[in-house]
C-alpha cells in the first residue's frame, strides 16, 4: 500500500467508509483528509462518487423486489414506522 499517496488513500478510504455505511468511518477519514490537507472540493467528488457507486447494487435490489413482488413495492414495509405486517 505505500504506492498511493497519503491522501490518495484516505480518498480510498473515504468511498470504502460510505459503501460500508460506516458514519464513525466517514467522520474519521474526512477530518484526516481535511488535515492532509485536502480541498473540500476533492473531498465533495469523492463522497458524491462513493453515493453513486454505492447506490447501484441498492437500486437493483430495489429493482428485483418490484418484479418479484410488485404488490409489496407498492404497499411498502411499514419498517421505519415499527408496524409489522
Amino acid at each position: 500500500m505505500n504506492k498511493l499517496s497519503p491522501i490518495e488513500r484516505e480518498l480510498v478510504a473515504i468511498g470504502a467508509s460510505i459503501a460500508s455505511n460506516c458514519i464513525p468511518c466517514v467522520t474519521y477519514h474526512i477530518a484526516k483528509a481535511r488535515k492532509l490537507g485536502l480541498r473540500e472540493e476533492l473531498i465533495t467528488e469523492a463522497i458524491a462518487l462513493a453515493d453513486k457507486v454505492r447506490q447501484v447494487p441498492a437500486q437493483a435490489v430495489l429493482e428485483a423486489v418490484r418484479q418479484d413482488i410488485p404488490e409489496t413495492a407498492a404497499k411498502g414495509c411499514g419498517c421505519s414506522s415499527g408496524e409489522e405486517k
